[in-house]
């Protein structure tokens, strides 16, 4: 009889000096829930080939096993076995072995089916720890199986074979369920990892090849066996180029010594978490580290990469990084060594708020790690996250998502809130949705209307923040790998410095069209960035749409309902101080954003607040946030300074005369005291304006003056000749008195004006280096660019 041979390259076993039994090892745990089945190759194994050298008769594929048939090798014999275990219908396993007690080879094999024998659920093994995904039993006790045994001429011998199977066989269209028959191929290999670098997932890539090789049952595994493969070849490539990572990491710190990196372990047994950041990220952190983001999406969506920025907002609204992080462990003591990291690197200055997405671990992570700092979810990831896991709500009720959006977004109060929550639940049949009912409880954490009242830098709460999921966008993809990620990763660096670098030299060299005759407006022109004060700018307009009505004065505290024409039913509430000039609004924009609201800009023009008060100009927003001079000695203009101290007299004399109003309508006689009260202040004050000097001091200024006035006049008689140490007359005294005062306000006047002189001076210089710096970086990327 002719047989076609195939060769294999595996190696033989020989010798049979003596006997040892090798126990079987077939009912071990995978880390994905597997047993060790023949060939099973779902999850990468199998990257080893190799071929066999069976004998069949030419023409008969469909040969059953028999005593007496000889194969050339052992893999031979147990690939003939699997083989025909495909076309009856069932799985096999290696089940036990006989080793030569001489050199140790394997002498003997025995292929079973893959339910033969029964599970031991009382093994030591699982006796002293819970099992968390506990395994369907699938061992019935079948009989089935194939032994071989190798002899003196190196050929391996079926010394026994039993065909009865106890259960039913699989139908051929299931068969490539079976663990021993779900193989991935070579040309599978090659297309997932083609299809895997171009962004595809794996259920993606399983609608491919099943229209591919024309059917599941011809692709020969199912998507739990691609999806296992594919994390597997990312875990390989990782770990294959991890090493590049440290070796870029310490070339930069060799290169400056404030570039910044940490592995957590030891590097050459470390756990896979490395954070680094360069100088220019520490930097940008102590003008800009007041709210961060730690984006973690690069490793939850479709690109896949452990990879995790920390960002922020510069004083243009755009995206700035503090730090990156690669996360090949993903534990909660990984996430409190990264915080513990990054805090060292940045000097141990916490932010006033961190945004992440909605996970425990990070949560708990955070809680450790920065006690103090506001944490808040994404609200953007919650919204994708209810597309997902309330789909079926969706689809049957098009309308819920908007109300879901609505009642998260424009909720002005907590009560507002969670009435349109607990109707949207009730109208929607949702008051047991287990993951609608975990967002709830974690409402705090991501629903605006909890969140107003901490700086997270957005200009509106309704907007979602340029910072998150952006800095790498357009860089960082799928294809990514670390080979590649550096050089993508120093592209990104440069194309937002030169976007900042851009943003400043437009800044300082346009300025913005004013709308309005507004000092307030020409005021904060000439300090936010261009961006900011354009935003500035759109609520300053919206005041003349707005109508401030007075309800209540509290003496030095006056509230004021502030509504939109035509919209009184939705008003806001401010409070306004008029002695510290400080006003609150109950939508909290200040606190959330660092800019003022149009509720509290329409009070300030109705009380005739002309400028803006130094406090409510937060530095990060300035053109100069980075500079070291401080916003309190920017804001002493003469012109704008007057303004301001003219507004708060003005306010609060009002204020009082309001009172002294109310109090003399009361009577007649009340009111005959107050009039005549008026007309003999109306003299005193016209007296006083004759005064120039006495005049222009202000309170406590005159007392100051006073006691020095008195500690000179004592001196007198020493200093008018021909006294002999005789008092002046009274004459004599207010004439002295009087050229003093004068004496000193233009003293004061003098004082005032060089300082004026040295704060434009300080001004210009600051602009002047700034418009040098941006000079030098245009020059620098014109080089850059030439070469």
């Amino acid at each position: 009889m002719e047989n076609g041979v195939i060769e294999f390259d595996v190696g033989l076993g020989g010798g049979d000096d003596g006997i040892d039994i090798e126990p079987s090892n077939d009912d071990v745990d995978m880390p994905d829930g597997s047993s060790n089945d023949a060939n099973s190759l779902g999850s990468g194994s199998g990257e080893t080939s190799f071929s066999v050298g069976v004998y069949i008769p030419e023409g008969d594929h469909d040969l059953e096993p028999c005593e007496g048939m000889e194969f050339e090798s052992e893999e031979a014999a147990k690939a003939f076995y699997n083989s025909y275990a495909r076309r009856v219908g069932f799985s096999t396993r290696v089940s036990s072995s006989r080793r030569s007690r001489k050199d140790g080879a394997i002498i003997q094999r025995s292929f079973v089916c893959a339910k033969e024998g029964f599970r031991n659920l009382n093994e030591k093994r699982t006796m002293d720890r819970e099992i968390k995904r506990p395994r369907t039993v699938t061992r019935v006790g079948c009989k089935a199986s194939l032994s071989v045994k190798i002899q003196e001429s190196g050929k391996w011998l079926v010394s026994g074979f039993v065909k009865e199977h106890n259960h039913d066989l699989v139908p051929p269209d299931q068969v490539h369920c079976l663990r021993s028959h779900r193989q991935i191929s070579g040309p599978a290999k090659t297309l997932i990892d083609t299809l895997q670098a171009a962004g595809m997932g794996p259920r993606r890539i399983m609608s491919v090849l099943i229209k591919e090789y024309g059917g599941i049952s011809r692709v020969g595994f199912t998507e739990v066996d691609c999806r296992n493969y594919m994390r597997n070849s990312r875990q390989r490539n990782m770990e294959g180029d991890i090493q590049l990572l440290l070796d870029y990491l310490k070339q930069k710190q060799s290169e400056n010594l404030n570039f910044f990196y940490a592995v957590q372990g030891d590097e050459d047994q470390y756990t896979g978490n490395v954070f680094w950041a360069d100088p220019k990220s520490r930097s940008d952190y102590s003008h800009f580290g007041d709210t961060v983001t730690f984006d973690t999406t690069y490793r939850s969506n479709r690109y896949r990469l452990p990879f995790a920025p920390f960002t922020g907002l510069n004083h243009h609204g755009q995206p700035v990084l503090f730090g990156c992080a690669f996360l090949m462990n993903e534990s909660e003591a990984s996430f409190v060594w990264l915080f513990k990291t990054w805090l060292e690197a940045i000097s141990g200055r916490s932010p006033v708020s961190i945004t992440t997405e909605h996970d425990g671990v990070i949560r708990s992570a955070i809680t450790q790690v920065f006690p103090n700092t506001r944490h808040r979810f994404c609200k953007w990831h919650m919204f994708k996250q209810c597309q997902e896991k309330l789909s079926h709500v969706l689809l049957q009720h098009p309308q819920f998502e908007a109300a879901f959006y609505k009642s998260v977004n424009l909720s002005e109060s907590t009560d507002e809130f969670e009435s349109c929550w607990h109707s949207l639940a009730d109208k929607y049949d949702l008051r047991d949705h287990k993951w609608l009912q975990a967002i709830y409880e974690d409402r705090k954490q991501w629903v605006p209307v909890y969140l107003r009242d901490t700086f997270f830098a957005e200009m509106s709460v309704t907007q979602r923040s340029d910072s998150m999921n952006s800095y790498f966008d357009g860089y960082v993809n799928a294809s990514t790998n670390l080979n590649q990620f550096f050089k993508l990763y120093e592209k990104a660096l440069e194309s937002r410095h030169e976007k900042e670098v851009k943003a400043d030299f437009d800044t300082m060299n346009a300025s913005p069209v004013l709308k309005t005759p507004s000092p307030m407006e020409k005021q904060v022109s000439e300090f936010y960035t261009r961006k900011i004060f354009a935003r500035f700018q759109e609520e300053l307009v919206s005041t003349l749409t707005f109508m401030a009505l007075k309800v209540d004065d509290d003496e030095e505290v006056i509230s004021y309902q502030v509504s939109k024409y035509g919209e009184e039913h939705r008003a806001y509430h401010v409070k306004f101080n008029v002695l510290e000039m400080r006003a609150t609004c109950s939508c909290q924009m200040f606190e959330f954003s660092g800019l003022l609201c149009r509720h509290v800009l329409a009070v300030f023009r109705v009380t005739n607040v002309l400028t803006l008060p130094s406090h409510y100009i937060l530095k990060r927003w300035t053109r100069n946030a980075k500079s070291s001079v401080t916003l309190e000695e920017r804001v002493s203009d003469p012109y704008q300074s007057y303004l301001e101290s003219h507004t708060v007299r003005y306010n609060t004399l009002r204020h009082e005369a309001f009172k002294f109003v109310e109090e003399g309508a009361e009577s007649i006689d009340s009111y005959n005291v107050a009039m005549a009260a008026l007309a003999e202040a109306s003299n005193k004050v016209a007296l006083g304006l004759k005064s120039e000097g006495k005049s222009s001091l202000t309170n406590d200024r005159m007392r100051d003056v006073s006691a020095r006035i008195g500690f000179q006049a004592n001196q007198c008689t020493a200093e008018v000749p021909g006294s002999s140490g005789q008092q002046l007359s009274e004459d004599d005294m207010d004439r002295k008195i009087n050229e003093l005062f004068v004496d000193l306000e233009r003293a004061n006047r003098k004082c005032e004006v060089y300082r004026t002189n040295l704060l434009s001076l300080m001004k210009d210089v600051e602009d002047h280096k700034q418009r040098l710096s941006v000079e030098v970086q245009n020059i620098k990327l014109s080089l850059k660019d030439s070469l």
